[in-house]
């Protein structure tokens, strides 16, 4: 079979778990595979139902993926709610900022992993503003940053506090002004 014959049949989220770990162990170090793998298990993951499709096989593939040469590979296991915390460890210290931005805004990263992603890069703080994990001390700080994305992940956070979503709410830029006020709304 081809690569582009093995990707095409990894588009699909609902091919047998073993299969797609069958794929995986027989084109291990295929770039593309790895990272068609990696996507193949995020297709399978649900924003509504966070235990759909977890499983041994997921989570061994997920171990395996996260050590891939292929950033896209990497980067669809950092974003994977199945993802252990600590591969999401591991993948807090990758060299691509993109990789380390998935791994701040996924919401099973732990604070105190969080935490140290606050004086990386604008596109790492950008995850960190809007993850529910993400410590008050830091969305205290956050919301005063000048770039107005990261302040308005912090007026939709529902871990902001009613103190910072009060700022937020007088917020010069209008988007984060109504992001804080309707989550202040909801507390």
């Amino acid at each position: 079979m081809t690569t582009q014959e093995i990707i095409d049949i990894l588009k699909d989220k609902t091919l047998d778990i073993y299969e797609v770990q069958n794929i995986y162990e027989k084109n291990q170090g295929n770039q593309e595979i790895e990272s068609m793998v990696a996507m193949n298990l995020s297709l399978r993951t649900s924003v509504y139902d966070k235990e759909l499709e977890k499983s041994d096989t997921m989570i061994y593939l997920l171990e395996q993926l996260a050590t891939s040469n292929s950033m896209e590979a990497r980067w669809a296991v950092a974003k994977n709610p199945h993802t252990p915390i600590y591969v999401l460890e591991t993948l807090a210290l990758d060299k691509i900022n993109l990789v380390r931005a998935l791994v701040a805004s996924n919401n099973n990263t732990p604070t105190p992993i969080l935490d140290k992603f606050f004086n990386d890069e604008k596109i790492v703080r950008d995850g960190l503003s809007g993850n529910i994990n993400t410590s008050v001390k830091l969305l205290k700080i956050l919301c005063k940053d000048n770039d107005k994305m990261v302040r308005l992940r912090v007026a939709d956070n529902m871990a902001a506090s009613k103190e910072i979503l009060e700022e937020l709410s007088l917020d010069k830029e209008e988007n984060v002004r109504i992001a804080a006020q309707k989550n202040l709304a909801k507390k």
